[in-house]
């Protein structure tokens, strides 16, 4: 089996996925032609270089359905010989078209993939396409379903996390962030989105607010308080599902939770022939890939077992990792995947996360991707496994090694 290799990772700036969002004007499938495109004029490839574009994209109705990923290849500068496939893991969508891609290269099947995702939050809604898991009563008595919220407090209350902390490691991940884009750490992978006359419509994630302090956290309401408590009253179900709690602890909103935004991000991947045939150098290798499932109602653990997952299977220790990227979809998440592995602070989203840039569902887990690597290379390290946590309950993740 080959190795598969990273040529090229970029990302469109985030926007914020309301109305008044910069790219709230752009189409789903016209953010995904521009990262295309991008990608070809980056690396010099031509037209019909890459085998398939695997495009992750979770609500995959009106302007992102129909097989979005073929749409784009067709509003693109890529040659109609691509035929173009769109994949839906929820959050780790974009992960998983990378891994997929990674694993057809090693297998043979294709000397290169541009992979990755869009989701457009502020164009087309969360959630707007459905879900059994959700509204079928026998699914959802089945699984104990729960709103992801409640899964997210589910977590504080089992493990102890209080808001104080989760609201703390809020407000660090809207200072690594600002730091990062002082620093120009984002500046490798950017590609700035710009209007028909080529002005710039949005080069920087608008969706940060980096002056928040655990004060300013403070004054915000618990989200899913109410819909735990009263009305519908999930926390009963969770209780049901798990008797030892007497309670479920509210500590996530608005502030120590993810954002609503709109973006997208690409990935190129190919074997070290297509390197060589079109003038390439490797910028990493994709040294493992993972996935699994996990209990659907607390839904929101899946990086933990995952992690644990990908070093058994490739036979490393935590120890062997020098960064981690862990998706900041609710600030539990994140400290669960620290106490269970007992990492620094300082080795987990370095350059900040999701709850200070916005979490564009579909492409999230492309964008992690290409941060950890941009700052395996600027700090000189070597290794870095990002992770998600995943709706109905799963885990995806990746280890990469620069080559």
């Amino acid at each position: 089996m080959s190795e598969a290799y990273i040529y090229d990772a970029c990302r469109t700036p985030r926007g914020k996925g309301r109305p008044d969002g910069s790219l709230h004007e752009v189409t789903s499938v016209a953010l995904s032609a521009r990262l295309l495109n991008a990608v070809k004029a980056r690396n010099g490839l031509e037209g019909h270089a890459v085998e398939d574009v695997i495009w992750g994209n979770v609500t995959q109705v009106g302007e992102q359905g129909g097989c979005l990923a073929r749409s784009a290849v067709l509003l693109s500068d890529l040659d109609e010989s691509i035929p173009g496939l769109s994949i839906n893991r929820f959050c780790a969508s974009g992960m998983e078209a990378v891994n997929l891609a990674a694993n057809q290269v090693k297998a043979g099947a294709g000397a290169a993939y541009i992979a990755g995702g869009v989701e457009m939050m502020g164009r087309v809604a969360m959630g707007s396409d459905g879900a059994a898991i959700a509204v079928d009563p026998a699914l959802a008595l089945k699984t104990y379903f729960v709103p992801q919220g409640i899964s997210a407090d589910i977590i504080a209350t089992e493990y102890g996390f209080t808001r104080e902390m989760a609201d703390a490691l809020a407000v660090e991940s809207q200072r690594r962030a600002a730091e990062a884009w002082a620093e120009n750490r984002f500046a490798k992978s950017i590609v700035p989105v710009l209007d028909q006359n080529g002005l710039t419509i949005l080069d920087r994630d608008e969706y940060m607010r980096p002056g928040t302090t655990p004060e300013d956290l403070a004054k915000l309401k618990a989200s899913f308080k109410d819909m735990g408590e009263v009305m519908p009253g999930f926390d009963k179900v969770a209780m049901l599902k798990y008797p030892h709690l007497d309670h479920v602890e509210h500590i996530h909103h608005a502030g120590n939770s993810s954002g609503i935004v709109d973006g997208a991000a690409a990935v190129l991947i190919g074997s070290k022939a297509f390197g060589e045939a079109h003038g390439l150098k490797p910028r990493a290798r994709i040294r493992a890939t993972a996935k699994i499932g996990t209990d659907p109602t607390i839904m929101l653990t899946g990086p933990v077992p995952v992690t644990e997952k990908i070093l058994r299977d490739s036979g490393m220790a935590i120890s062997d990792i020098d960064l981690f990227e862990v998706n900041e979809a609710f600030a539990a998440v994140v400290l669960r995947f620290m106490q269970a592995f007992d990492v620094s602070p300082d080795k987990v989203n370095v350059n900040g996360g999701a709850m200070a840039m916005g979490h564009p569902l579909g492409a999230t887990g492309a964008i992690i991707i290409g941060t950890l690597l941009d700052e395996l290379e600027r700090r000189d390290l070597s290794t870095g496994l990002a992770t998600l946590c995943i709706a109905s309950g799963m885990g995806a993740a990746t280890i990469i090694e620069r080559v």
